[in-house]
């Protein structure tokens, strides 16, 4: 909060609650510190359910967390589906070279985008931001940790040939709503530590794409050079600061 600026006096906060150890820790914390005066705001939760996805969360659960937190949660229930490449697109693949580099970057996004991962998350931040208007919040915090801003630095530079991250703190140039990453600076060994300290209820069932990402091997990758160098943390996050990657105004 200090670092960043991310909460100020009379904001108005929905909390993505998943279910999962890191949202139930940032709805955890916000609520508490909203019992201070200062700086004075409000915290509401959302919990979107998806239909065609089958990971699970008690929400029976997480009413009682939010009820013994003093926060309202708002349960919502959405679904998508994965569209099918169609007859125009195989057409182009048979004749590449009468594809321009433009074409060919705009046939990977509209591959990208039909990714259950990306359609998944898509879906749910339309849900969220919807409320959030409907509420008159004009903050949604995210449960990301600092180890998930980092792997995603990583991830942009493998695949996407740039150097940018989720930042901490990303004003909506379209909606009048700022999204904010309380977690940015907690590294995600000390979220399992006190999820198991405060009991946390783990989910029933997990995302059946959970591993099958490029995530997972980024992952793996940023584990080894932890193991090459102890301070590898502390480097890219201080290559993301110097570059100002964290805050997007």
């Amino acid at each position: 909060m200090a670092t960043y600026h991310l909460i100020e006096d009379d904001d108005r906060i929905l909390v993505g609650l998943s279910g999962g150890k890191d949202s139930l820790l940032l709805t955890e914390l916000l609520a508490k510190r909203a019992k201070i005066d200062h700086p004075r705001f409000s915290v509401e939760a959302l919990h979107v359910r998806m239909e065609n996805i089958h990971y699970e969360t008690d929400t029976s659960y997480l009413q009682q967390f939010c009820d013994s937190l003093g926060i309202r949660l708002h349960v919502k229930t959405t679904r998508f589906e994965v569209e099918s490449t169609d007859k125009s697109e195989s057409s182009d693949k048979s004749e590449p070279s009468a594809q321009s580099s433009e074409s060919s970057e705009s046939s990977a996004r509209l591959r990208k985008q039909k990714q259950p991962c990306f359609l998944c998350s898509w879906n749910r931040r339309k849900v969220m931001f919807n409320l959030a208007q409907e509420l008159d919040c004009n903050k949604i915090a995210l449960g990301h940790h600092q180890d998930d801003i980092i792997h995603t630095t990583l991830l942009n530079l493998c695949f996407q040939s740039r150097f940018g991250t989720m930042p901490a703190l990303l004003k909506m140039r379209k909606m009048p709503l700022t999204i904010i990453r309380p977690l940015c600076l907690i590294p995600e060994a000390d979220i399992k530590t006190y999820a198991e300290l405060q009991g946390y209820q783990k989910q029933q069932k997990i995302c059946p794409y959970e591993t099958n990402s490029h995530r997972t091997d980024i992952k793996q990758i940023y584990d080894r050079l932890e193991q090459l160098n102890p301070e590898v943390r502390y480097s890219i996050w201080s290559a993301l600061e110097t570059d100002n990657k964290l805050i997007e105004e």
